[in-house]
């Protein structure tokens, strides 16, 4: 089996029937694209799952990037996301078929709306992700979208999404790494059938000098970048670290040669604090 083959083996299953990728490679904004890193990632390290957004401003980019890459569209697991700006029935068809058009692909695999709090003055938070969810079910139903979820959405939110539409999502994308555990969200969509999605799994950097982590690494002669990866794809966390350099994503993707035992585990679970948080949604109503 090819080591392609093994990567894109480490996947789960959503709701619909569709297995995503456990790891994958995240892209973003501030310097958060590197189009040779996403050329390497495919080509080279065999992963198939790339995660973008149209806040991100890269999406022409990283489609030249996937062509390049001469892997066929049928073989990647592409994510996108719809920001708040484009919330609303009309505005969130329109920002998904444009987003298609500047990736130059007919569909995406997984679409997420970005963030629960819509850019709508003088309606309800509740009412516009509604609209909005409806317009992504029919994206769902037509094709467009393989896979619909969100990003960044509590428990209340994902209650009043089930009680005002009718597909549940099927993705929730939330920062998760050592330092933010939210257990109560995961056991949530656990029960609702929702997969989990972790971005930020280094903590932007802050979870690599830690003692427990360094030590972790040094126990196995790994890096502190990778006891985080293999951490949360070990807890069962579809993954998605960034990274714009090409000997990082070789490394992020070197991740399932090895395995945390129970100690190791305990001890990164012991971690959390709450504090490294970089996007909070508890005052979103």
């Amino acid at each position: 089996m090819s080591f392609s083959s093994v990567l894109n083996s480490f996947s789960v299953s959503l709701s619909n029937g569709l297995r995503i990728p456990m790891l994958g490679l995240g892209t973003s904004h501030r310097g958060g694209y590197c189009h040779e890193a996403v050329v390497y990632a495919l080509k080279d390290c065999g992963l198939r799952h790339i995660d973008t957004a149209e806040r991100y401003g890269c999406e022409e980019k990283l489609g030249e990037a996937i062509r390049e890459s001469g892997v066929p569209r049928s073989d990647l697991w592409l994510t996108n996301k719809l920001w708040p700006g484009n919330y609303g029935y009309k505005a969130a068809r329109k920002a998904c078929l444009d987003s298609c058009s500047r990736m130059e692909v007919e569909y995406f695999d997984l679409y997420l709306m970005h963030w629960p709090e819509p850019m709508t003055p003088g309606r309800s938070n509740r009412e516009v992700r509604a609209e909005t969810w409806r317009a992504l079910e029919e994206l769902h139903k037509e094709g467009v979208c393989r896979a619909i979820g969100v990003s960044n959405f509590l428990i209340r939110h994902l209650e009043q999404l089930k009680e005002d539409c009718s597909v549940v999502p099927h993705v929730n994308q939330v920062e998760y790494h050592p330092f933010q555990q939210p257990d109560s969200l995961i056991r949530y969509c656990a029960d609702q059938g929702i997969v989990f999605e972790g971005f930020s799994p280094l903590a932007k950097g802050q979870a690599l000098s830690h003692p427990t982590v360094r030590r972790i690494a040094e126990k196995h002669g790994r890096t502190p970048a990778q006891i985080c990866v293999r951490w949360s794809i070990q807890n069962g966390v579809v993954t998605i670290p960034k990274s714009t350099k090409k000997s990082r994503v070789q490394e992020n993707c070197q991740v399932l040669e090895f395995q945390l035992d129970d100690s190791d585990m305990a001890a990164l679970a012991g971690l959390h604090d709450g504090r490294h948080v970089s996007w909070d949604p508890t005052n979103v109503e």
